[in-house]
């Protein structure tokens, strides 16, 4: 059997599809976006629970910059330690607990 390809049928068989499509246009967008919302949800989830290269950590820990206190400082925090038994039990308290407020 030989079937014949002309133009007339091939726009008849378009028509058709074109018309079922149109009948159900909001599902298929609903489906679309939803679907598209999904992958961009999961994309989110795979990347954000991927640990960090190797590179990624030695770069960060060169960019860490250590607290310094400045010597005048310090001098300043042992004289009030000396002078006051307030400040001393302070400091002691800080010592034996430094997570307590």
């Amino acid at each position: 059997m030989k079937t014949s390809l002309d133009i007339h049928s091939i726009v008849k068989s378009l028509q058709k599809w074109f018309k079922l499509l149109n009948a159900y246009r909001n599902f298929i967008f609903f489906l679309l976006l939803t679907s598209l919302y999904g992958y961009i949800v999961w994309r989110i989830n795979v990347l954000s629970t991927a640990p960090p290269s190797t590179a990624d950590v030695s770069s960060a820990q060169q960019n860490v910059k250590l607290p310094r206190i400045p010597e005048s400082t310090v001098q300043k925090l042992q004289g009030l330690q000396d002078n006051s038994v307030r400040v001393q039990t302070l400091f002691n308290a800080a010592r034996q607990n430094p997570f307590q407020e």
